[in-house]
């Protein structure tokens, strides 16, 4: 059963991204970035519903109230990256726009890489680090200005549930030039959603949202081991049986003053 609703939403997705790329390709020259977002995200608002009634995959987001408030307030946002599950629900879930740092390998996807590459957001070469740095600051710094979010995964890709990527600082660094918090973001997706997996299981995907993190006056290394700290050990509350010990990661004890 759970092979044959995986394959239905699989279906849904590609017969709806069709014609929703293609509105995007064709407004996107006549209309301002906001509206394309706007466009993006109810489509990506919808396939989440779509995998709550297909795949009976529901979530439970905690910790709104960490989330700035004002209008023009900015944020790095940088979320545990389990499943491609995150990736879809992140813009509707949130209260802001937001703008995600991404490869641009993913331009290339038909029709999906189409209409992201409309969207006023982040794309970097990996293989040419210090340009893609430069990159991430100068267009994050003024998409910060606009008061959009700029989301990163820290870990760089997709890690397996009960296993912890390599934090990068890069996002931390981005904060850090750009005077603005960062939010630090658990997710349990690969619960239903195992990465790389066709085959996806009913459930609860949580999203516990983190206090902020100040970054004024800081280094980009020290911001981004507190934030590994807080978000390694409350995937380890909220998915205790995905770790095969209930120990405090190594990362997680702060050094002395």
């Amino acid at each position: 059963m759970n092979a044959l609703r995986s394959a239905l939403h699989l279906l849904w997705m590609a017969i709806t991204v069709i014609p929703w790329a293609t509105v995007v390709v064709l407004i996107a020259p006549f209309t301002s970035k906001s509206v394309v977002y706007r466009v993006c995200r109810a489509w990506l608002g919808l396939t989440m519903h779509a995998g709550r009634w297909i795949l009976g995959i529901e979530n439970r987001v905690t910790g709104m109230q960490n989330l700035p408030t004002g209008a023009t307030d900015g944020a790095v946002l940088l979320v545990k990256h389990q499943s491609a599950w995150e990736t879809f629900c992140m813009p509707p879930l949130m209260p802001h726009p937001l703008a995600y740092v991404f490869k641009r390998e993913l331009l290339r996807i038909p029709f999906f890489g189409w209409a992201i590459g409309r969207m006023d957001m982040i794309h970097i070469d990996r293989e040419h680090r210090t340009e893609a740095l430069r990159k991430v600051t100068e267009q994050g710094r003024r998409l910060l200005g606009q008061g959009v979010w700029v989301i990163m995964f820290p870990e760089g890709t997709r890690i397996p549930r009960g296993e912890k990527g390599a934090y990068q600082s890069s996002g931390a660094r981005l904060a850090i030039d750009c005077g603005v918090p960062v939010i630090p973001i658990a997710v349990t997706s690969a619960r239903c959603w195992p990465r790389k997996a066709f085959v996806k299981t009913p459930g609860i995907v949580d999203f516990s949202i983190g206090p902020p993190i100040a970054t004024t006056g800081r280094k980009a290394h020290e911001v981004t081991r507190e934030v590994e700290a807080w978000i390694e050990t409350e995937m380890r509350r909220l998915d205790p049986e995905a770790y095969p010990t209930a120990e405090t990661p190594r990362s997680a004890v702060r050094p002395s003053a």
